[in-house]
């Protein structure tokens, strides 16, 4: 990488936990030039404008989220089984990021504001939503999972539960609901196994 490349990742970097901590609106061009410790014009050499380092600070975060996520399931072998890894893996780490789901806090904060930011977590969603749906396909496939269970069903009821849960989690201060999630997860799980 340029030294220039490696400014515009520094930058992405530092002020991806303050647009997720504190929102679009909430984040200051000022928090980000104490963040990096450059000046407005050095962080606007390498970004058109506030938005586009939003949309980077956004996919830089997710990029890690996922990572994270699909690390659970690394090794895992069934299908089954990767499903419930992967909400073990919520239950014991409901974050990784700073301030919580990039994905929760940047489609609540863009809901009425930003069309480039909804865009981008809409994306997130079709994506996470077909990394499960792929994985209940397989075990379809395998015959691990009843043919008659719906992809698309099971990754809305896993990423609506957790995403709910960590919400609750986050407001209450306790991890009670994201163990209810896990324990109503694993039935689900356990439910559309094949027996």
């Amino acid at each position: 990488m340029s030294k220039g490349e490696l400014t515009r990742q520094r930058i992405i970097e530092e002020a991806a936990p303050i647009f997720n901590q504190r929102g679009y609106a909430g984040c200051s061009m000022q928090d980000v030039m104490e963040a990096t410790g450059l000046e407005k014009g050095g962080i606007y050499r390498h970004f058109s404008n506030k938005e586009e380092l939003a949309a980077e600070a956004f996919r830089y975060n997710m990029g890690r989220s996922v990572r994270f996520r699909m690390d659970a399931v690394v090794g895992v072998e069934g299908a089954v089984e990767k499903l419930r890894a992967y909400v073990r893996s919520w239950a014991r780490t409901p974050s990784v990021i700073p301030g919580g789901c990039p994905m929760l806090n940047t489609a609540v904060d863009a809901d009425d504001g930003n069309p480039l930011l909804r865009k981008l977590v809409t994306e997130a969603v079709q994506d996470w939503k077909g990394r499960i749906g792929r994985i209940v396909e397989e075990g379809i496939a395998a015959g691990e999972i009843r043919e008659d269970v719906d992809p698309r069903k099971i990754a809305n009821t896993l990423i609506a539960t957790l995403e709910g849960a960590l919400m609750i989690t986050r407001l209450e201060g306790t991890k009670e609901a994201m163990r209810d999630a896990q324990a109503t997860l694993e039935s689900v799980i356990s439910a559309i196994a094949r027996e």
